[in-house]
This record gives structure tokens, C-alpha cells and sequence, in this order.
């Protein structure tokens, strides 16, 4: 829920199998620094690859130039540490993990982790005993997200979050969509830098 507080609303629609999503979380969080209590960010679950859709060969072409064009470029610009996953999972699972990590008061340590463990230890998203792992290391209760991932709890808010963003017509992550009051003031999509972000949201704070 929106702080009363707030003026607006920045919506992000993100996959943790997606490098630029995790590329864009600490541009996100200089701008929450900047705007403060002006300005409430809302991540939201996006799965490039839903099944039946193929996943991507983890040592093809495409990845490897991507990743040099764009992704290591970037990674070098922003300070980050992404090494190119050896893997390249379903994400739908991670998404339902973070989702439960929400109600626990505990989504931003699982959504900084598995991006974290995707992009830098090739934590394999898709494996519900990786999930496990992962809310434990973080003091959590691994067994809690096991029965709720076995049991699918969470998977309908994740496909809702899918069709949101389809009735806004994103089909590519990351994106955002601005609000005010249920309006929408415009989107931004790709991984932008946090000035352009700041000059985007500035006109409307």
C-alpha cells in the first residue's frame, strides 16, 4: 500500500532472470533517495520466458553479445558484479518466493538475493530447495516458503502481476509506470540512469 505520504507511485516490472532489471535496482534506489517520501516504488513480478516459451542456451550467441555489448559495459559503469549464469532457469518460482517474502516483511533481503545469486553465483531460480536455501541464509523460514511454493500459493498473484502489465502495455522488463492517484503520468522503460530518471519524475514531485 502507498504511505499516505507519498505523491506519487513508480510501478517496476522486473524478471530476476534479467540482467538490466538487476542493473536498474540501484538507480531505483538513489532516485527513492533523492525524491524520499515524495516518491513509493512498488516491484512487480514479470516472467520473460513463461512456459511454454523457450528458454535461452546459457552459452549461445546471443547471450555472450549481449552480455559484452551491453550488460558488462554496464555492470563496469554502475560498480556492479555480474558474471554471465551458467544457467538460465524459469523464474516464475522466484517470483512466487519474493511474493511470500513480501508478506513476511522480507521482500527487499529476497529481491536484492536472488538477483544477487542469479547474476553472481548462477543460483539456479527454478529449484524450489535453492528458494528454500536462500530464505534461510537470510534468517527466514525456509520450510514456511516450501510448503507455500509446493502448494502454489502465490502463483495467481504473480500471473495477475503478468497481466497488469499487459493491460499496460509493457511486454519488456524493466519497465515503470507513474502514478498519481490511480492515473497514469507515463512509463519508462530499459535500464535508464538515475539522472534520467530523476529529470522524468521531477516534473510531476
Amino acid at each position: 500500500m502507498t504511505p499516505p505520504q507519498a505523491t506519487l507511485t513508480l510501478i517496476v516490472w522486473s524478471d530476476y532472470v534479467c540482467p538490466f532489471c538487476y542493473l536498474e535496482a540501484p538507480e531505483l534506489d538513489a532516485l527513492v533517495s533523492h525524491f524520499g517520501e515524495r516518491i513509493h516504488v512498488e516491484w512487480r513480478a514479470f516472467e520473460l520466458r513463461p512456459e511454454p516459451v523457450p528458454t535461452l542456451d546459457p552459452d549461445g550467441d546471443y547471450l555472450h553479445d549481449i552480455w559484452g555489448r551491453a550488460v558488462y559495459p554496464m555492470a563496469r559503469q554502475r560498480g556492479m558484479t555480474l558474471q554471465l549464469p551458467r544457467i538460465q532457469p524459469r523464474s516464475r518460482l522466484a517470483h512466487e518466493a519474493a511474493k511470500w517474502a513480501m508478506d513476511h516483511d522480507a521482500f527487499a533481503p529476497m529481491h536484492t538475493e536472488l538477483f544477487r545469486g542469479f547474476f553472481e553465483d548462477s543460483l539456479d531460480l527454478a529449484d524450489p530447495q535453492a528458494l528454500i536455501e536462500t530464505a534461510n541464509y537470510l534468517g527466514l523460514d525456509g520450510d514456511s516458503l516450501g510448503r507455500y511454493l509446493a502448494e502454489g500459493r502465490y502463483r495467481e498473484a504473480v500471473l495477475a502481476d503478468q497481466e497488469d502489465a499487459h493491460r499496460w502495455g509493457i511486454s519488456g522488463v524493466p519497465a515503470m509506470l507513474l502514478l498519481r492517484d490511480g492515473e497514469a503520468l507515463g512509463t519508462v522503460q530499459g535500464a535508464q540512469p538515475r539522472e534520467h530518471l530523476i529529470q522524468a519524475i521531477d516534473r510531476f514531485v
